[in-house]
């Protein structure tokens, strides 16, 4: 069994309106994001036919808050996102995608691990909901996979310093470049 919560079932029906079945109210793609950021999985499931269109719809966020000028994704990964998907890399894309968030995950938390130690801005009210949203996010672009333990994953040494644990995803996210160049 496991302590992770179900995903929150959102219907889609024929006049394309979403349905919080939790709630039992209509929710826009802006709610679903709310949702995302304060930790919670979705799925999105067309009720005819039962087809799941969360993806869809995850997507359809991220381009929403791009064409708002909200931009996370460089121009170049876009574009290198979009050869994915007419070349063979494709099948490693994903994987390379989720180790790389996971990498950055790995580095922010350190930081914010050390700044909570050495900054006094850390006991500023707010600082916990920030790395807390930070997760949310890390969450959601990866799919879950950077917190369910998807592919290999180094166990951290406890004993180096902030800048060699630094290095040390910097290499690995130079060792991931290579190997998707060589593909």
């Amino acid at each position: 069994m496991t302590d992770t919560p179900e995903p929150l079932l959102i219907k889609r029906y024929a006049s394309r309106r979403l349905y919080n079945t939790e709630t039992s109210d209509y929710v826009t793609l802006e709610d679903i994001a709310g949702f995302i950021r304060d930790g919670r999985e979705v799925k999105i499931v067309d009720l005819k036919s039962g087809d799941d269109l969360t993806r869809q719809y995850l997507l359809q966020i991220v381009a929403d808050h791009e064409s708002r000028g909200e931009s996370v994704l460089p121009i170049s990964v876009l574009t290198d996102l979009v050869r994915s998907y007419t070349t063979q890399a494709h099948s490693v894309v994903p994987e390379f995608l989720a180790s790389s968030f996971e990498m950055l995950k790995e580095g922010q938390s350190t930081i914010m691990d050390n700044m909570a130690a050495i900054n006094p801005m850390a006991s500023m009210p707010g600082f916990d909901a920030m790395r807390a949203q930070q997760e949310a996010f890390f969450n959601a672009m990866t799919g879950g996979a950077a917190s369910g333990g998807q592919g290999s994953k180094a166990a951290p040494d406890d004993d180096a310093s902030p800048s060699e644990e630094l290095d040390a995803i910097k290499r690995q996210l130079a060792e991931l470049q290579a190997k998707l160049s060589k593909m």
